[in-house]
């Protein structure tokens, strides 16, 4: 079955970096789009960045844009988030999504009602 699991969040100092991934399982990567949302405590869940299937075209929240990246390694079945210069407000939880077989492309990547599968999440605390 669809499976994704996050790792790699942790604490870290304002202006550090960290590298999230998500490793999949249940389907073939390189053919679907997969995003990162986050959920801040006491605030909706909120998209990240999206990479689509073929050309691995990219998407990224304005308040990302710049500092991270997200990039896939089909033959590793998995995805990443390089997140550089974080601040105190990238604090959250961190999940990845993904909805085979319908979502191949980033295509209104940032509503939360399209993806049927998540992982559990991983926490990213950025504080001095």
């Amino acid at each position: 079955q669809v499976q994704l699991v996050e790792s790699g969040g942790g604490l870290v100092q304002p202006g550090g970096s960290l590298r999230l991934s998500c490793a999949t399982s249940g389907f073939t990567l390189q053919q679907y789009a997969i995003s990162w949302f986050r959920q801040a405590p006491g605030k909706e869940r909120e998209g990240v960045s999206c990479i689509s299937s073929g050309d691995g075209s990219t998407h990224y929240a304005d308040s990302v844009k710049g500092r991270f990246t997200i990039s896939r390694d089909n033959a590793k079945n998995t995805v990443y988030l390089q997140m550089n210069s974080l601040k105190p407000e990238d604090t959250a939880v961190y999940y990845c999504a993904a909805d085979p077989p319908i979502r191949t492309v980033c295509a209104g990547w940032e509503t939360t009602a399209l993806y049927d599968y998540w992982g559990q999440g991983t926490q990213v605390t950025v504080s001095s």
